[in-house]
């Protein structure tokens, strides 16, 4: 079978991974592309940064019980939040396994929560282990596990929900953003599913435990089906619609082929093979990696690359060094801070990453990341690829330069005009 070549395997790599290392682009394109695609799925290092020391769920509940002290959890949540944000940070920058990094990163924002509404930094951190454990497993299993995770029911209110007093934002958020998208179910639907999550809550050690007492055990009727349905129930019931699968593939598109509106007949085809893998995501993703739109040179240069992207990105691809502020900070200001969404959508994404603003803020970070001193032979330029200008630009570039470089100078004033190119933005 034919090796895929740089210029495929730069693309392949690009794609599913964090930047576009040299080395990493040089040992895939001598691979077929079932071998890379093998090797990709078979990620599975578990292995993270030591943990910084978090206040434990009894303790922000004391301090939340007290008024004279309620304003520390704010601060205290701040604090933590910023070494959690540094911990996984630290872990992009150095993972050997990219691939599973990214997919755990695109699950933290298909399931979105917050520190600055949990105010739980060691909940955060376990649902960050439980994307990383279930990443490239199985979507059924991890939407199971996420409905009882505990950074999860303090998210969006679940742990409050009782038969006396539903609560119905974790049932909405279930139908609208994890499951079936909007339009797909009606409020009565909201209001059952709520009812049968009742129960569900975090005790006082921050565990999941399901509180039967608080269960509401009215008959519901919950997309056209009737019992006494607990949360298990209305999840089972899920997975069997086909918008489950679908609205998986319509985030898969946008994170793997292009900025625009999925194409509704592939999104259909690969939610089929989604649904009848039962929810194996390899599966999708194998599908997605093979598919003739994700190798179609008009998709080429056709996603935005996110702050995580952009920045991480580059320095794991260049050997350049952090800005002295720090790179949690610069990513808190483009947009895409960890652990720190915007609201329960999570981050937008594609094009979204764009504005007037961001662009100078984006194009300010690669001017200060490369505005190294050009010296010849110098740390960086002696750690660049010895290699022609032409191969640079298809090294760091997936389409055309949209200014004109002269690629016959020395290579790091080459490499940093590639960088500051606008071409560099997208991947």
């Amino acid at each position: 079978m034919t090796v895929l070549g740089f210029v495929e395997a730069r693309h392949l790599v690009s794609r599913t991974g964090i930047g576009t290392e040299w080395n990493e682009v040089n040992r895939v394109s001598k691979l077929t592309l079932s071998q890379a695609i093998r090797q990709l799925l078979k990620q599975n290092n578990q292995r993270t940064p030591a943990v910084p020391r978090f206040s434990s769920r009894e303790k922000i509940e004391a301090l939340q019980n007290n008024k004279s002290r309620k304003m520390m959890v704010r601060r205290i949540a701040k604090v933590e939040g910023k070494s959690l944000q540094t911990w996984w940070i630290k872990h992009l920058l150095t993972t050997k396994t990219p691939f599973l990094e990214r997919m755990t990163l695109f699950w933290h924002n298909h399931f979105p929560s917050s520190i600055l509404k949990t105010n739980q930094a060691s909940f955060l951190h376990r649902q960050n282990l439980l994307f990383r454990r279930h990443a490239l497993g199985n979507y059924a299993t991890l939407l199971r596990s996420i409905a009882k995770d505990p950074a999860m029911l303090l998210y969006l209110d679940g742990h409050t929900n009782t038969k006396e007093s539903p609560n119905e934002n974790f049932a909405r958020e279930i139908l609208e953003l994890f499951t079936l998208g909007q339009k797909h179910h009606k409020h009565k639907d909201i209001i059952a599913a709520a009812k049968a999550f009742t129960g569900w809550t975090v005790n006082s050690q921050g565990h999941f435990i399901d509180n039967k007492a608080q269960h509401d055990n009215s008959i519901k009727t919950f997309m056209g089906h009737s019992g006494n349905f607990s949360g298990d129930h209305i999840i089972n019931i899920l997975l069997k619609q086909p918008r489950t699968a679908e609205v998986v593939a319509e985030k898969v598109w946008k994170e793997f082929i292009n900025d625009s509106k999925p194409n509704p007949h592939i999104v259909k085809k690969w939610a089929n093979v989604f649904r009848r893998s039962n929810y194996s995501i390899s599966s999708l993703l194998k599908t997605v990696l093979t598919s003739r739109e994700f190798w179609d040179r008009r998709n080429r240069g056709a996603l935005t690359k996110s702050p995580i992207q952009l920045a991480i990105g580059t320095l794991r691809s260049l050997p350049y060094k952090l800005p002295r502020h720090g790179i949690e900070h610069r990513l808190n200001i483009l947009g895409q801070g960890v652990f720190e969404h915007p609201s329960v959508k999570g981050w937008s994404g594609g094009s979204n990453w764009i504005s007037t603003q961001s662009l100078l803020l984006r194009a300010g970070l690669l001017n200060e990341l490369t505005g190294a001193p050009l010296i010849p032979n110098g740390p960086v330029a002696s750690r660049l690829p010895d290699t022609s200008g032409r191969q640079l630009q298809q090294w760091l570039l997936a389409t055309s330069p949209l200014k004109e470089i002269n690629l016959n100078r020395d290579k790091q004033r080459v490499v940093r005009d590639l960088v500051l190119d606008p071409a560099y933005q997208v991947c």
